[in-house]
Order: structure tokens, then C-alpha cells, then sequence
């Protein structure tokens, strides 16, 4: 399963009212690292299928939700488990160690 937009709007029902956990990606389409972690996540999206959901919030679409989150620069990514944040990353990083972030926050 590819990850998923998300808007402002649909924030709350795909992410805090999930019931599985949610990595919520907040980037921009001028964002270099942000597209750098693009695909790992895209393939972390597949092999966490029915786990994990992975989803992308476009922060120049969509304000108020990084700005809820107190997102100060991206890539920022969280961990939602039962509609609570647990675990954050901000930055880019490999594949590799994303994919333990997430293992180890679930």
C-alpha cells in the first residue's frame, strides 16, 4: 500500500482516530531532503502493510496541522499510536534506520 495524503481536514479521522499506528510524514514538494526519504518510505508503506500506516502532509497545503504539531522544519516525522504522538524524527535518514525508528516506537 502507498502512503496516503493527507489534508487538514482529514487529519484527525486518518491519524488520531486510527486503529493501527501512524507515521505522519510533514514535508513540501521544495523540500530536498523530503523528497530523499520519499521513496524509502513509500517501501517501508508496502512492507508495514496492515501494520503501520505512512501517510504525507503537505505543509504548504496544509498549516494547521504542522503547526498544531509544532512542526519547525522538515522532513518531520511522527509516530501516532492510539491517537497519541510517541515517537518524533525530524530530519532525513535511511531507509534502514527509519525503519528501526519505526519497529522500536511500535
Amino acid at each position: 500500500m502507498a502512503t496516503q495524503a493527507v489534508t487538514d481536514d482529514t487529519f484527525d479521522a486518518e491519524v488520531r482516530n486510527s486503529d493501527i499506528p501512524v507515521v505522519v510524514d510533514f514535508w513540501a514538494e521544495w523540500c530536498g531532503p523530503c523528497k530523499q526519504i520519499g521513496p524509502a518510505l513509500e517501501e517501508l508503506s508496502d512492507e508495514f502493510e496492515g501494520k503501520v500506516k505512512i501517510v504525507k502532509v503537505n505543509v504548504d497545503d496544509n498549516p494547521s496541522s504542522p503547526a498544531q504539531m509544532g512542526v519547525r522544519g522538515i522532513p518531520a516525522l511522527f509516530l501516532f499510536k492510539g491517537g497519541e504522538v510517541v515517537s518524533s524524527k525530524i530530519g532525513a535518514a535511511p531507509k534502514a534506520a527509519l525503519k528501526n525508528w519505526i519497529e522500536d516506537s511500535v
